[in-house]
């Protein structure tokens, strides 16, 4: 299964640096150079992480894209990309849920942006343990026999 990453960034070296990078991982990246083009593109394709650069057009333009990403229905995971970590807390009550911080060593970006998509994909998924089968296991537990240490014997 492609991954599909919506990548923005109104500076080309590092939007074409970015996807290279990407695509060479196993994703599968579409870009777009400004806020409005990439609020275009969310409303006609579906992305599993939008990454988009802060300041573009206006000082916050990212925070737009952000907007954006948020109310489709997909709801895709979203991090801010900057060069200027000094935002504070902003970017987590505009719902991003990470800073990217430019420049990034690329096995740091591809480490953040996994743990970005898992951490993403366990709360559409949770998983659930069924309760006959957690039962059976709070049973199993409950009659083994026990070490001096109080934990169950095993072997």
């Amino acid at each position: 299964m492609t991954r599909r990453i919506l990548l923005v960034d109104d500076e080309l070296a590092i939007l074409l640096t970015l996807k290279a990078i990407l695509e060479m991982n196993g994703f599968e990246v579409e870009t777009a150079s400004s806020a409005r083009e990439a609020k275009q593109k969310l409303t006609s394709g579906t992305y599993e992480m939008v990454i988009t650069d802060m300041r573009m057009e206006t000082e916050t333009a990212g925070f737009d894209v952000i907007r954006a990403a948020r109310s489709q229905k997909y709801n895709p995971a979203t991090a801010i990309l900057t060069a200027y970590p000094s935002l504070g807390s902003d970017w987590k009550s505009e719902g991003a849920e990470s800073m990217l911080v430019k420049p990034m060593n690329t096995g740091d970006l591809l480490r953040q942006i996994e743990a970005l998509l898992v951490k993403r994909e366990d709360k559409k998924h949770p998983r659930t343990v069924h309760p006959e089968i957690a039962g059976r296991a709070h049973q199993a537990h409950a009659s083994a026999p026990e070490s001096k240490e109080g934990l169950p014997k095993v072997g």
